[in-house]
């Protein structure tokens, strides 16, 4: 299945634009959510390099931002470029859960891969299996008691688009944990 950010654009224009006055823009390197100013008369969440997987982290996180939080520039979180300590890592993992959620339901409603992320290639080496087992606990909190208002309106708009079943269900989901290297030897 063909995956284009602009039709991310698209969708996302035609399910936020007018009720939100927010686009989805192509940036360059860093993705930045700007609210409407002088410069811009609407709001811009704006993802890297038109990567698509940028595009759905950057809406998870506009979708998860109450009204006052989309008055502020990357919506006034905190935030640590690459590069985290160990204790700085566990509270960028724990304020990701949500956010990683809700792209990962993106994905499965658009048809694609979701590859957690913990996004500190030169910082703690951080433990991927437990954010991604506490990304997945999200998940079905999130099938059972419901995904934010703009993240189901959002999933289902992909959905339509992509021809992809709901309600989504837990066994769209699949959670696989990496063997062990003493798993690996003794698996052969």
């Amino acid at each position: 299945m063909q995956h284009d950010y602009q039709d991310l654009i698209s969708i996302f224009e035609q399910c936020f634009y007018q009720s939100f006055n927010t686009k989805l823009i192509k940036g360059g390197d860093e993705p930045l959510y700007s609210p409407a100013d002088d410069k811009s008369t609407c709001h811009q969440v704006i993802f890297a390099h038109g990567y698509y997987a940028s595009a759905l982290h950057e809406i998870a996180h506009w979708c998860m931002a109450g009204s006052a939080r989309r008055l502020l520039e990357d919506f006034g979180y905190w935030y640590l470029p690459d590069g985290r300590d160990a204790q700085q890592q566990k509270t960028f993992e724990q304020v990701e859960i949500k956010p990683q959620a809700i792209e990962w339901a993106f994905c499965v409603a658009a048809g694609k891969k979701f590859n957690v992320s913990a996004d500190n290639l030169n910082g703690a080496t951080p433990d991927t299996i437990a954010f991604k087992e506490n990304v997945y606990q999200q998940i079905q909190q999130y099938l059972t008691h419901g995904f934010p208002q703009r993240a189901q309106q959002f999933i289902d708009a992909l959905a339509r688009f992509y021809q992809v079943t709901l309600p989504l269900n837990i066994n769209q989901f699949p959670f696989t944990v990496p063997l062990t290297d003493e798993e690996v030897l003794t698996d052969v």
